[in-house]
């Protein structure tokens, strides 16, 4: 069993007057927070908010680039070359580090969203692009990408990657994440189970195949209607199995 792993979470998806997620619950959860950063959700005034409750929760700061879709929320499927989704992720990656530098916090990884997120795990030149323009920006900052082909290969290039895996996402399968359009409660305990599984080297699929899986990162969507009630049973979890949760550039240091 992994010992220490990065608990993160897709934050920030608040846009004007409509709210989405608990925020300020949730941040001191995680170690590490991936904010939208204004094209699938998020605005100016949420994203300044993000990065002061990353700081005062002493979270780990992530931008979180999607597809231009805030209608779709970004889980639509868009087509995007390779130097398209590269470009978008520097863009939005621009966008936070304003508020970011303004309020003295380090963005330390980036975190494609939603249906970018999926092109990456389908075509190889687009997470090649992501990973070098991220890589481009300098100062170590990491690409999040799916534990498995996707981020073993990328790594092999010798970009800095964090392999993802997820609590509280179904897997088919080919091992590859299930992407919901519009995520309800899941079952708390089940998400513990699989977050528990992760830390022992494997998932289990919608079919009942067990995939092998080796993460330095687990995430918990902040748009589920009980993110804080599964972060919460997580870490309890993993605190009475002497786990530790750190952010994802000191997991990787172990690695």
């Amino acid at each position: 069993m992994k010992t220490v792993i990065d608990l993160n979470a897709d934050a920030g998806e608040s846009f004007g007057r409509w709210r989405l997620g608990d925020d300020e619950h949730l941040l001191p959860l995680v170690s590490s927070v991936n904010v939208a950063c204004g094209w699938h959700a998020g605005d100016p005034a949420t994203m300044r908010r993000s990065v002061e409750l990353a700081k005062t929760s002493g979270t780990a700061l992530g931008a979180h680039p999607g597809l231009p879709d805030l209608v779709g929320f970004g889980r639509r499927p868009m087509a995007l070359s390779p130097s398209d989704a590269a470009d978008a992720c520097l863009y939005q990656y621009g966008a936070l580090r304003g508020f970011a530098d303004s309020l003295g916090v380090p963005i330390t990884h980036v975190k494609p969203h939603g249906s970018l997120y999926g092109l990456t795990m389908r075509d190889p030149d687009v997470a090649d692009a992501i990973a070098d323009a991220v890589a481009s920006l300098g100062g170590g900052l990491i690409t999040v990408l799916l534990a498995g082909p996707t981020a073993d290969r990328v790594a092999a290039r010798g970009v800095r990657v964090a392999r993802e895996a997820f609590a509280d996402l179904e897997y088919d399968d080919e091992g590859e994440i299930i992407i919901e359009p519009d995520p309800r409660a899941k079952d708390v305990a089940a998400c513990v189970d699989k977050a528990v599984g992760i830390l022992n080297g494997t998932v289990t699929t919608v079919g009942g195949k067990r995939v092998a899986v080796d993460a330095d990162t687990i995430c918990v969507h902040g748009d589920r209607p009980n993110a804080v009630e599964i972060a919460t049973a997580i870490r309890e979890r993993f605190a009475a199995e002497g786990v530790t949760i750190a952010p994802m550039a000191e997991v990787l240091s172990r690695r």
